[in-house]
């Protein structure tokens, strides 16, 4: 731990990415603005978007998934959830599909002269997937990263667990609207406390030349550069996901439609990173097999190394790019 504190790494944007699009505290990020086919991602609300983006300097020689789409020929936009403003800590898991993302996914569309590809990762790939059905006309393909649908697959008692982790917070969500940063990492922390030890100590046997600590540094960084959640998507989460297991049961409601995977029709990709202990690939398995002719890529990686790992480019950003260029 001392090792990282004292690491001189510090995330530096050579070329920040315009502005496409905003409303609220929300934006939308502009990777490529002088052409290629637009794909918009999607990522969880609970943390930072620029993991997708993880280090855009040269150090480590640069970890970027949306640069390297770039520079494959695509349009990669990014949703920026940004800081919960006023008009956000009303919204749960719907009302930002409906107050957000469809709004951003029209302008965008009109924009860009017809449909874009919806890309989701994590959490934003179940916002991806009702957008997707309840906007087919704005949506040419939809690839979903990393995306948990099945909630019955996580260990037994998660949402009691979750629930229990937040329980100490309600009065400050009652007051902010939010659940607190501490709250949210607290609960992450719990899915794995050893992995914790083990990577600091992996981190301690590296030499101090060695280009991996810079990527261990922006990564710790960016965990511990978290911003809240919105009261009501949080209660949302875990009450209708994690609780009812909604999504899995086609009963999820947004915007008075009820999202069922298996009234999609438009080419699919469903990415299930094979060691990943945040979405464990049973959850997502499931997902791929609702939704008609969709393709099932494994990623040998976990939940976030694969989309910001050192062999993300190879492993995801390859044939990530490969299929969106054929599909989008």
């Amino acid at each position: 731990m001392a090792a990282y504190r004292r690491h001189p790494y510090q995330r530096v944007d050579p070329a920040p990415p315009p502005v496409l699009w905003a409303q609220g505290d929300m934006r939308v990020l502009d990777y490529a603005p002088t052409g290629g086919r637009p794909v918009l991602f999607v990522p969880s609300l609970i943390n930072r978007a620029y993991v997708l983006d993880l280090m855009p300097g040269p150090a480590a020689g640069g970890v970027s998934i949306l640069r390297d789409l770039a520079a494959r020929g695509l349009r990669p936009l990014l949703v920026d959830w940004g800081w919960p403003g006023e008009a956000e800590r009303r919204l749960d898991c719907a009302g930002y599909v409906t107050e957000r993302l469809e709004p951003a996914l029209a302008a965008i569309a009109a924009q860009c002269g017809g449909p874009v590809t919806l890309a989701g990762y994590c959490m934003g790939g179940l916002l991806a997937v009702a957008a997707a059905q309840r906007r087919p006309g704005l949506v040419r393909a939809l690839a979903l990263l990393a995306t948990p649908w099945d909630f019955s697959t996580l260990p037994p008692g998660t949402a009691g667990a979750l629930a229990h982790i937040i329980a100490p917070y309600a009065g400050l969500m009652a007051l902010t609207g939010t659940v607190p940063v501490d709250a949210l990492q607290t609960a992450f922390a719990a899915i794995d406390p050893p992995g914790i030890i083990r990577k600091f100590r992996r981190f301690a046997d590296m030499a101090p030349d060695d280009p991996r600590t810079a990527l261990f540094a922006a990564m710790e960084d960016w965990l511990g550069d978290g911003v809240p959640l919105a009261a009501p998507a949080a209660i949302a989460c875990l009450r209708d996901w994690y609780g009812a297991n909604q999504p899995m049961r086609e009963c999820w409601q947004v915007g008075g439609t009820t999202i069922r995977p298996s009234t999609l029709a438009l080419p699919t990709l469903v990415a299930i990173p094979e060691r990943d202990r945040i979405v464990p690939p049973e959850s997502a398995r499931p997902l791929a097999a609702q939704i008609p002719h969709a393709t099932e890529l494994p990623v040998a990686g976990g939940h976030v190394g694969m989309v910001a790992g050192p062999r993300a480019r190879d492993l995801l950003g390859a044939p990530l790019a490969a299929w969106l260029l054929r599909h989008g």
